[in-house]
């Protein structure tokens, strides 16, 4: 069997609903309300609804603060 270097893992490009809230440490109520007000991108694949990773990137950036306003 083929041991897997760092270098072979791909980290996804989407993941569905319950794994996305639990990345953000949030319910899966609350992700679907950031989706229905267009805050997160969600993708309809046959049953299945993905979250693109780069769109969980953008809106944890989007709401970073500096270390001195978390105060």
């Amino acid at each position: 069997m083929k041991k897997l270097r760092v270098e072979d893992r791909v980290e996804p490009l989407a993941v569905r609903i319950p794994l996305a809230a639990q990345m953000l440490g949030i319910g899966k109520s609350k992700l679907y309300e950031f989706i229905a007000a267009g805050e997160i991108e969600a993708i309809k694949i046959g049953r299945s609804t993905l979250v693109p990773m780069d769109s969980l990137k953008m809106f944890l950036f989007a709401r970073r603060r500096p270390k001195d306003r978390l105060e």
